[in-house]
């Protein structure tokens, strides 16, 4: 396996899988116990109830609790089948294409991860809690529209069949990582694998009823600004906690992470400004995240200069493809989660071959690499991800499609989720 400039050490998800295993220290280390331990709250954070909130805003008053419900029933299913056997398939030693069972029911852990001064019961939990968001980041594709049976089928699926693999061949220790890839927390696994399956899912599900002639506008988007203000918050552990220690690594991230943030936020804003004439509280939230994603991959790797050059990237990038996917080619991605999460993903992917350069800031690439071959293997990655989370997605739709209804009737999407699927209603409109 290539190894990481040691400037890094043993920091990182993506550095960890990638370079050569550490010896495992006798002790964990107190301090970095409870900054992962803190990041691991910060992540579950992320998706209870920042995610809910951000995109609960985003849909119609009648159908605000379903997408509370989509993200806090994925939470609950992901976390027994992560307990199960998704972390020893992703994180177990096993081949270089998926882990083994030797850790199912998180059992035989190790009292300190190798490569790392944490336990690893700490540091399952910590992945447990980035195997929560991915695909709740999925549901804002095709919110009220998709019965809730199928949301839980789909998400329990997906998380096996896309997420735990990817994982492995990244952190795990499996083919990518052995090429060299590198990604800090979460570029690839995560926004890569979330952004694409979300693409074909919302074209697989179909437009919601209207759409794009009639304008579906956000029913709160004080709720979207509060979920956006957690989501950003909650980043700090999901970048800076990749490092998996109290260490400088984690604390330039959240600097990157943050500097990216704002370059994100403050760069939609103008486009925004441009092309529609007002600046919304909706845009420069969306900007924000926009920031973070991108910046993820490249997060442990980049200096603050980076982090404001992917940050304002971002803010330009994905703004245009949110209309070229709406408007051009009039797919009902709802809640933008390709254009935010999935581009924004790849992009950073290969923005950190560059910005990664000490030349640039950065602490250097992979051992052996410069910066061509860095992206080389970063432009694979991205593609061979892409390729299998897009196609597993197909598949898997397909054939939920045979045993549960997808799509609710166009009388109950009028009617709401709210009501149709859980029998309440998010909000007293009497």
């Amino acid at each position: 396996m290539p190894k990481i400039l040691s400037l890094v050490g043993i920091a990182g998800c993506g550095v960890a899988a990638a370079g050569a295993p550490a010896m495992a220290a006798v002790e964990p280390s107190a301090g970095s116990t409870a900054w992962v331990l803190t990041s691991t709250a910060l992540v579950l954070f992320m998706t209870l109830p920042g995610l809910a909130l951000f995109y609960g805003g985003l849909v119609r008053a009648r159908n605000v609790l379903s997408v509370l419900m989509h993200c806090f029933a994925i939470c609950c299913v992901v976390s027994l089948l992560w307990a199960l056997v998704g972390y020893s398939l992703a994180f177990g030693e096993g081949g270089s294409f998926i882990g083994d069972l030797n850790h199912v029911f998180l059992r035989n852990l190790a009292v300190v991860r190798a490569g790392t001064e944490v336990p690893e019961g700490v540091f399952a939990m910590f992945q447990m809690t980035f195997a929560i968001i991915t695909p709740a980041l999925i549901v804002g594709a095709f919110p009220e529209r998709v019965n809730f049976p199928f949301v839980v089928l789909f998400s329990a699926a997906w998380l096996l069949f896309v997420y735990v693999p990817v994982a492995h061949w990244v952190w795990g220790g499996g083919w990518l990582a052995q090429m060299g890839v590198l990604d800090f927390a979460g570029g690839i696994v995560v926004h890569t694998t979330a952004g694409i399956s979300a693409l074909v899912a919302a074209v697989m599900v179909g437009a919601r009823k209207g759409f794009p002639a009639t304008l579906i506008p956000p029913h709160s988007p004080i709720l979207t600004m509060i979920g956006a203000g957690m989501l950003w918050v909650g980043w700090f552990g999901f970048n800076g906690g990749s490092a998996l220690g109290a260490t400088n690594v984690a604390g330039n991230a959240i600097l990157v992470t943050h500097l990216a943030a704002a370059a994100g936020a403050v760069t939609w804003l103008a486009a925004e400004w441009i092309k529609v004439g007002k600046p919304t509280s909706v845009g420069i939230v969306t900007g924000c995240i926009a920031g973070l994603a991108t910046v993820t991959p490249a997060s442990g790797y980049i200096g603050p200069g980076g982090g404001m050059a992917i940050g304002a990237a971002a803010g330009l990038v994905c703004f245009n493809i949110t209309l070229v996917v709406k408007q051009r080619f009039k797919i009902d991605d709802s809640l933008d989660v390709f254009a935010v999460h999935g581009v924004g993903g790849m992009l950073g992917s290969l923005l950190l071959s560059a910005f990664a350069l000490p030349s640039l800031g950065g602490v250097g690439l992979a051992e052996g690499m410069d910066g061509l071959h860095q992206l080389g293997v970063q432009v694979l990655a991205v593609v061979v991800v892409g390729l299998w989370s897009g196609i597993a997605t197909y598949v898997l739709v397909k054939l939920l499609g045979a045993v549960t209804r997808v799509r609710v009737t166009e009388e109950q999407e009028r009617e709401g989720l709210d009501l149709v699927s859980h029998g309440e209603r998010g909000y007293d409109l009497n």
